[in-house]
């Protein structure tokens, strides 16, 4: 079962997805509010929309006609770095310390005790399925980063899995890992959906194929896969070090790290459109569009 918000007639609605791909509006603002519910009473995330949705007809609209959001308001987007194998090997690659021949502090994270996290996002910078992805004005490489995303409760509880788009600038943190926050951080450089998995009907979340396909000119430019298996960490130990010490929201999302980098010699371009699948979540597609450089004046 997948939870999806949609635009109807200016209204925000929350909807249950089933496997049947019969879409039911549900009488919430958004999943926590469901989530706790279901807690109230007991039961199952799953099994409380059963008796919700039980004896209604669905709409008569498939998701692909639907005005699709952010399946949720994340107050923050976290992300994960360096978490798999292809991501060390292009971080190494973009950064000056691999030239000289030093190990990097890429290589020192990816082994080491405690992982890489940082803030992508938040709920004003978060775009959902077909909205634009914007490229930053100052750089010259830029990518999508294709995702799992985990929904997390404030007490770091999983309740739902979607796909994120990390959109990440390569020259800009290969330049100087201090960086970083400039090269993942800017207007509408995530996005995550196009719906959210409950985590109770997922058999494996670490066999979940993931595959980014970019489009230029309407032809195919870039196709790669990966699977979840490859994760060097657990979520759950990305959850708790989200954790330590930190306030966490409700409906915060945590992305667990790429294994899709596209070909070096390759950046985006105005006009590309970037679909990420995962079978059972959806695909989640975005536009590219250059961001204008705004001119200050005093």
């Amino acid at each position: 079962m997948r939870i999806i918000r949609y635009l109807e007639d200016s209204q925000e609605i929350v909807a249950a997805v089933t496997d049947d791909h019969i879409v039911y509006p549900l009488p919430f603002r958004d999943l926590m509010e469901v989530v706790r519910e279901a807690k109230h009473r007991q039961i199952s995330t799953v099994s409380y929309i059963q008796t919700l949705i039980s004896g209604k007809q669905g709409i008569h609209k498939e998701i692909g006609e639907l005005n699709l959001l952010a399946p949720i308001v994340a107050p923050e987007v976290w992300a994960s770095g360096v978490t798999y194998e292809k991501s060390r090997e292009a971080r190494n690659y973009e950064t000056v310390e691999k030239a000289a021949g030093q190990e990097t502090c890429y290589d020192r994270v990816y082994n080491a005790e405690r992982p890489e996290l940082f803030l992508k996002s938040t709920a004003a910078r978060t775009i959902g399925p077909n909205a634009p992805v914007y490229l930053r004005s100052d750089s010259n490489w830029q990518i999508p980063e294709p995702e799992l995303g985990l929904v997390i409760t404030r007490e770091g509880e999983i309740v739902g899995y979607t796909i994120g788009n990390d959109m990440s600038c390569r020259d800009i943190e290969g330049e100087n890992p201090l960086y970083l926050p400039q090269a993942k951080i800017w207007k509408h450089s995530c996005a995550i959906g196009p719906a959210i998995r409950l985590a109770e009907t997922v058999e494996d979340p670490y066999n979940l194929q993931l595959t980014c396909r970019i489009y230029r000119n309407d032809q195919l430019v870039v196709e790669e896969s990966a699977n979840t298996r490859q994760l060097r960490r657990r979520y759950d130990e990305l959850v708790s070090f989200l954790l330590r010490d930190n306030e966490v929201f409700d409906g915060t999302v945590l992305l667990t790290g790429t294994s899709i980098v596209p070909p070096n010699q390759f950046t985006l371009e105005d006009g590309d459109r970037i679909e990420i699948e995962v079978p059972g979540i959806g695909v989640l597609s975005n536009p590219v569009k250059s961001l204008v450089k705004q001119t200050v004046t005093k």
